[in-house]
């Protein structure tokens, strides 16, 4: 109980701490930028999704082009021993391509929604990535050598005439330049009549889920031509429709567990244990709303767009339009902590709605100890929030500090009328320029933040 009420005590504390910036212990300095500089960015090369493998070491990226960019760490520089490698290009690969449902007389874009990988059991890397429909599950290995005096082909691969073979030869293996080659192992398809927003790997790891608006479906890794379906919320009416899924994922260490999320702001966790179909949840989170604050777009920003696991566990974090919330899986009537991203843009709600930014879909992640929590903004600002010291901080992702090692300047935002030197005010905030996805290194302080066509990697200041 004393726990409990620790935890209420800090979240009650971090609802006020979040809105216009601030100080965090932790200096972030720039560390490197992917992807051109140009002005015109064709909307095929705008990153749709952030994803660093389960040592950190890979970082993979997916666009709207259907493309899949993989960066690899270099080693620390024995020159500088403290500093931290560099992510460079390590595989490029054309995940998905656009397809046309006849049937229905729809498109299927390429745009890669999610990627999610799989722990490393051999040299080579597993991964799954999925369009609106379809999901894959792709290695990634490397070739150093080529077999060389083959029996029945010549060198450059023509046939050599039976009657020409004389001697049986031994195959030799060459030594070759180094090669990254990416296939796909096994396509998941035609389990989903709606577009697929979520897929989670099961600490199990020879099962993963696959979400869409109304329904989710279990997989296993091994087989592609059957899914069972765990969670089906569609009505018989489709008139009758209040609600759709809007993300889900796995408990990282009970294989039996999972949440998803919904577009009323609600949070429901379920056993698998307790029946094939999960449509009675095991937990029901959700916050009272406060009937004073209620207007015409509450229920708009109170959709959760992202729900995620601390790496222990205990608490799941999830995102909506204004704020990002902390829950204890103990206690659902309320979320133990509460951050406040962008409270300023509560006035500009009606712009907002009426350009369609009200929709966008932020994501959020934790770091490696689950001590703090980051999420993006407008105007390529992302925020942190410290949960132990309730410091937060509002960074920015632009080419003006990219130069190396630079440290990042807090920035604030100004929402009243007098406007200090370093502060930007609220009316010039560019919305076009949003950070809606980022990641964190499972094991350091480093960052990777997508900004439309830019990737962006920032690090904890090394002394």
């Amino acid at each position: 109980m004393g726990r409990a009420r620790l935890r209420v005590a800090v979240g009650a504390g971090a609802a006020r701490a979040g809105g216009d910036g601030g100080s965090s212990d932790v200096q972030w300095c720039f560390l490197q930028v992917k992807g051109a500089i140009d002005e015109d960015v064709a909307e095929a090369d705008i990153i749709s999704t952030v994803e660093f493998n389960y040592t950190g070491d890979l970082l993979a990226t997916g666009d709207k082009g259907g493309r899949v960019v993989i960066f690899q760490r270099e080693q620390e520089p024995k020159t500088r021993p403290l500093s931290r490698g560099e992510y460079n290009v390590y595989s490029t690969f054309q995940s998905h391509e656009p397809e046309f449902d006849y049937l229905k007389s729809l498109e299927i874009e390429e745009k890669i929604n999610k990627i999610r990988w799989l722990p490393q059991q051999n040299a080579a890397h597993f991964l799954l990535s999925t369009n609106d429909k379809t999901i894959k599950l792709w290695k990634i290995s490397e070739r150093d050598k080529r077999a060389e005096g083959y029996n029945l082909k010549e060198e450059d691969g023509r046939l050599r005439e039976p009657g020409r073979v004389t001697e049986l030869r031994v195959p030799t293996l060459k030594p070759m330049d180094l090669m990254v080659e990416a296939s796909p192992r096994r396509i998941f398809a035609n389990a989903h009549t709606y577009h697929i927003n979520s897929i989670s790997v099961n600490s199990d790891y020879a099962t993963y889920l696959s979400a869409d608006d109304l329904r989710i479906n279990l997989w296993h890794l091994e087989v592609t031509n059957r899914s069972f379906n765990i969670v089906d919320i569609k009505p018989a009416n489709m008139e009758e429709l209040t609600e759709v899924i809007t993300a889900a994922e796995f408990h990282p260490h009970q294989c039996n567990t999972f949440v998803y999320s919904s577009s009323k702001g609600t949070i429901r966790l379920c056993d698998m244990r307790s029946a094939a179909l999960c449509d009675q949840h095991a937990k029901f989170f959700e916050e009272p709303e406060d009937p004073s604050s209620r207007s015409f777009f509450s229920e708009i920003i109170s959709s959760i767009s992202d729900v995620k696991f601390s790496h222990n566990g205990r608490f799941m974090m999830t995102r909506d339009y204004l704020s990002v919330k902390v829950w204890d899986l103990n206690m659902e009537n309320k979320p133990v902590e509460t951050y406040q991203v962008h409270e300023y843009l509560r006035s500009k709600l009606c712009s907002l709605y009426e350009n369609d930014c009200i929709f966008d879909k932020f994501e959020c992640c934790w770091n490696g100890s689950d001590s703090t929590i980051m999420t993006g903004s407008y105007n390529n600002f992302f925020r942190t929030f410290e949960r132990d010291t309730l410091r937060d901080s509002t960074l920015e992702a632009s080419r003006e500090s990219s130069k190396p090692r630079a440290i990042l300047k807090p920035r604030k935002v100004c929402t009243t009328g007098k406007r200090k030197k370093d502060e930007i005010s609220v009316d010039s905030l560019d919305f076009n320029k949003k950070i809606l996805h980022t990641a964190w290194h499972p094991m350091d302080n480093i960052i990777a933040v997508a900004a439309t066509n830019n990737l962006y990697l920032f690090q904890e200041k090394m002394n």
